[in-house]
């Protein structure tokens, strides 16, 4: 199986920003026990940081996953220097869609993004997961990601 990642278009970036807004707001609640309304407006606070241009801000790689003509799925990094996470590379979002699920695209999008990071130079590559996401980590760590830092938090 090969995935070839394409320049994403602004369309369909405009078509999943909202989902991964909802996504992301979801789970700021159930992660860190925010309220809808601070998780929703954290999560676009993030957003405007890293992308202050929206689908047009400097150092943004904006990639569609594709096997054959298929869209499977997307990705986002920014490369070192951009807003955020000036040091390194970084892994802002990686995403297979649910009918793409558990065929091995995950693996194959990060490969393909490490790549075309690689190509340009970049040693580094970044990235956060929440702590619950079990599944991503295995996958993080079998890829060879370790961990730089840890958040902990108990509910009292």
């Amino acid at each position: 199986m090969t995935v070839a990642l394409i320049p994403m278009s602004r369309s369909a970036f405009e078509e999943r920003v909202g989902t991964l807004l909802s996504r992301y707001s979801g789970d700021l609640q159930r992660e860190r026990g925010m309220t809808e309304s601070d998780a929703a407006a954290e999560a676009l606070r993030q957003m405007k940081v890293v992308l202050p241009e929206g689908f047009d801000s400097d150092k943004m790689i904006l990639r569609s996953a594709c096997v054959d003509s298929n869209v499977v799925g997307w990705v986002w990094a920014s490369l070192p220097g951009a807003p955020g996470r000036p040091e390194m590379a970084w892994l802002h979002n990686i995403e297979v869609d649910p009918d793409y699920r558990s065929n091995g695209y995950g693996r194959a999008i990060l490969l393909a993004i490490e790549e075309e990071l690689s190509q340009l130079r970049v040693t580094r590559l970044g990235l956060n997961v929440f702590g619950q996401n079990k599944r991503a980590i295995r996958l993080y760590e079998s890829l060879g990601y370790r961990v730089m830092s840890q958040q902990m938090a108990k509910r009292i």
